[in-house]
């Protein structure tokens, strides 16, 4: 009877894991617990996704996928790892004319307690979570994988001096376990896997408190400041992540075959079975994902709750398929707190913020308004990206979808060198003009992910020009340092490899992301705020709505550690000693 009992609760809980991987919420994941049921699950939850080209070896490109939030770097004794049974995935688009991905890098991990008699995580040079990693590749869309890394190192926890430094611990150094863990592959790539800072950077009590940001009342605080994640860092040739058949050197700056989409998941089998022997559980099934993430705070402040879970069981090409997700694009919650006529007044935080409502005197960009829909089929948009012929059954899908022409192509398609996507510079006051050419990371067959053009130059991290605002800066200096606005040729413009081009690990993406609903890209393009008077010869574009989104802050605008000038970049772990 008793062994029935038991074998009974297994069943349960099979069933209940079952339940949570298919219910109507489906699975979660992604930013820092920003789905309910994946907070459940920290060791297969995304963080974030980078992807740079290299500052200091310009021929490759940095992917960086974090997992495994809010770690506490005193959390013994069982310090955070990455987790047994999950596949950890770094996917890569590169073919607009395929759906799906091209190149797949699969992380598997596993554990081993070196000295099983003591409770102490490193004892006299043995440990107790040693983690090492197979890596496998796949250049066919998943059909098949090449094993390119057998015996990967992770290094431990940063637990403190006696545990790392001393003869009674590891008798090292920590930087000396991350240069001793950094692998090259039999393909040729770079890979580090392992704890790290977390480069993240937000306030994210003040967020969260209805919009609190930055703080009306009290200083900001970095809400990961002083916490760490494990870290997936791949630094991979261009040559190798360029589709079938692009040119070995890029036709300029924007050539569109050396676009990429990059998105990060984790996985697991389909039924876990808890025993009670005290065995680790038994999982048997298909593999399900459970976790992804592309763009930042996509899931975390776009999707709403009740679709959270939902979002994150799709790939971002089921994601492009299904439309019911996309209104909160084209209507996004945010912008009702950027609008006195439905609730700024209510958030005082995101006063600076505020879209625009009769823009040109024209354009409605309000929730639930017709932008620039008004415009469908006519001459206006002949031969633009709103042009049906072009891209515009995408971009002006219809009525009452505001922001289908710039939230919307942000998170799902990128934006393409074409009018009216390029820089306000020389369109003589009409939006829908040729004007500075400015970005290029259009690919357009998946939804959510990081798109980033390959071909554009990297600014020195060291450069006065280089700011933590990417192609929002890049932006400000096309359209008014007389270096660039005096013309119209394509160059390039400092941070134009900054996000949404890819994602920096310097990038301040939540005030980009904010000033991006209050309109900011719209502006760029010559669609200026309300109080610009287009009807005055005289007026400046360069209004004070215009300076409030440019100068608005979050209160926290850098990590709290600096990033490695060299691979892996990310900063060294907080230690468990130095952290209260």
């Amino acid at each position: 009877m008793k062994k029935l009992i038991h074998d009974r609760i297994g069943i349960a809980m099979s069933v209940l894991y079952l339940l949570c991987l298919f219910g109507w919420t489906a699975t979660e994941a992604s930013s820092h617990r920003e789905a309910p049921l994946i907070a459940n699950d920290p060791l297969a939850d995304n963080t974030d996704v980078y992807a740079f080209r290299s500052p200091d070896n310009p021929n490759t490109i940095t992917i960086i996928a974090n997992y495994i939030p809010a770690e506490l770097p005193f959390g013994g004794p069982n310090y955070y790892s990455f987790g047994e049974n999950i596949r950890y995935e770094i996917h890569i688009d590169n073919d607009a004319s395929k759906p799906g991905d091209e190149i797949i890098y699969r992380f598997v991990f596993t554990k081993t307690n070196e000295d099983p008699t003591t409770f102490f995580n490193i004892r006299l040079g043995k440990q107790n979570l040693l983690t090492r990693y197979t890596l496998s590749r796949s250049i066919d869309g998943g059909q098949s994988f090449q094993m390119v890394i057998t015996n990967g190192v992770v290094p431990p926890p940063n637990i403190g001096p006696r545990s790392i430094e001393s003869g009674v611990g590891l008798g090292t150094t920590y930087d000396a376990l991350i240069s001793q863990s950094i692998m090259t592959a039999s393909t040729g790539e770079k890979v580090f896997a392992g704890p790290a800072d977390d480069p993240f950077f937000v306030d994210l009590g003040g967020v969260f408190d209805l919009g609190n940001l930055p703080r009306q009342n009290g200083p900001a605080r970095d809400g990961v400041g002083r916490l760490n994640v494990h870290s997936i860092v791949i630094q991979v040739d261009i040559a190798t992540l360029l589709k079938t058949g692009a040119a070995a050197q890029p036709a300029n700056i924007l050539d569109s075959d050396y676009v990429i989409g990059v998105w990060a998941s984790a996985s697991r089998r389909m039924t876990r079975t808890l025993n009670t022997t005290g065995a680790s559980a038994d999982e048997t099934g298909d593999w399900v994902q459970v976790s992804r993430l592309g763009m930042p705070l996509t899931n975390e402040v776009v999707i709403p709750i009740g679709f959270k879970d939902y979002w994150n069981s799709l790939t971002p090409y089921e994601e492009l398929a299904d439309t019911q997700l996309d209104n909160f694009f084209y209507n996004p919650e945010l912008a009702l707190y950027m609008d006195d006529s439905q609730f700024g007044s209510a958030v005082p935080a995101f006063a600076p913020l505020r879209i625009q409502r009769l823009s040109l005197r024209a354009f409605d960009f309000g929730n639930g308004r017709d932008g620039l829909w008004p415009l469908k089929g006519s001459a206006a948009v002949a031969g633009t990206a709103l042009d049906d012929a072009v891209f515009g059954t995408l971009l002006l899908p219809g009525p009452g979808q505001p922001r289908s022409v710039d939230l919307w192509p942000i998170f799902h398609t990128g934006v393409p060198n074409v009018p009216p996507y390029q820089l306000a510079t020389g369109k003589g006051g009409n939006p829908l003009a040729a004007g500075k050419p400015f970005i290029n990371n259009f690919l357009p067959n998946g939804g959510d992910m990081l798109r980033l053009n390959m071909a554009t130059p990297v600014t020195p991290r060291n450069s006065p020009d280089f700011s933590t605002l990417g192609l929002i800066q890049a932006a400000v200096l096309g359209l008014t340092n007389p270096t660039y606005n005096g013309n119209t040729n394509l160059e390039f413009i400092p941070n134009m490899d900054g996000f949404p081009n890819g994602r920096r690990l310097e990038d301040d993406v939540t005030r980009i992301e904010l000033q991006a609903v209050s309109g900011v890209v719209l502006a760029a393009i010559g669609l200026w705020y309300d109080d610009y008077d287009s009807g005055n010869p005289n007026a400046s574009p360069v209004t004070q709505d215009l300076l409030n989104v440019l100068t608005y802050t979050t209160g926290v605008e850098r990590n709290d550690k600096a990033f490695k000038t060299v691979f892996p970049y990310v900063a060294t772990p907080w230690r468990g000693t130095e952290v209260n």
